[in-house]
């Protein structure tokens, strides 16, 4: 191994330990009440070091977050490359991000973050281009699923498939924060269960999207 290799090894070694540090420090208390200076001491490492590696702490914590959507990318990709039927993949995309929500809360929380102007302003362009480049990934997974289902005749074809997929990803993304946030009290207040809630909306959207056929084929699948 030459000189160059070697050297960028250990910067991507350092790398991958100060997002060690930074993720303990960031599902503790979140991006708002984390300081550069406990990250450095989670690191054991001096601030100035880590500026050498990350340019901002939301820089920062957007290399955490992508490692939650690298797990997602790769569970998503499991389901694209299965043997299964098409309509069977797109629901198990849906079961596969609401175990994601379950299994990773905390990368699943830090997503509300990618929302606020002021996040964004914080930004370097560098880290918002692999970001985009990660969730591009999932969503080429996604689009290519349903693609393939209008192709096959399971989904209507008078429905742009890329805006299905916005359509199906919002809908269970704001159901899923709301369980995140408001599960008990809605069930205090109006006895609703939102999980139950999360199945009924997308049953009904599957309905609305599928052809004949795939209704045939998701009602057998879900039954």
């Amino acid at each position: 191994m030459g000189i160059i290799e070697r050297k960028e090894r250990e910067k991507e070694h350092r790398k991958e330990e100060i997002l060690d540090a930074a993720q303990k420090i960031f599902f503790e208390k979140g991006l708002a009440a984390a300081t550069m200076d406990e990250i450095a001491e989670a690191a054991e490492l001096s601030k100035g070091t880590l500026y050498l590696y990350y340019k901002s702490k939301e820089d920062m914590y957007l290399g955490v977050m992508m490692r939650g959507m690298e797990e997602l990318h790769a569970e998503f990709e499991r389901i694209g490359l299965s043997n299964t039927p098409t309509v069977q993949k797109m629901v198990r995309l849906g079961t596969a991000y609401k175990e994601y929500f379950y299994t990773h809360r905390s990368f699943f929380r830090m997503t509300n973050f990618l929302q606020s102007p002021h996040f964004h302003k914080q930004v370097s362009d560098e880290m918002k281009q692999i970001c985009d480049a990660e969730g591009q990934k999932v969503w080429n997974v996604i689009n290519d699923i349903l693609q393939r289902g209008v192709n096959e005749g399971v989904l209507r074809s008078d429905f742009n498939p890329i805006e299905l997929g916005v359509i199906l990803w919002s809908n269970t993304t704001t159901l899923l924060s709301r369980i995140d946030n408001e599960g008990e009290s809605w069930k205090k207040r109006f006895n609703i269960d939102l999980e139950h809630t999360l199945e009924l909306s997308n049953r009904l959207l599957f309905e609305a999207i599928l052809t004949s056929r795939g209704r045939t084929e998701y009602a057998a699948f879900i039954h």
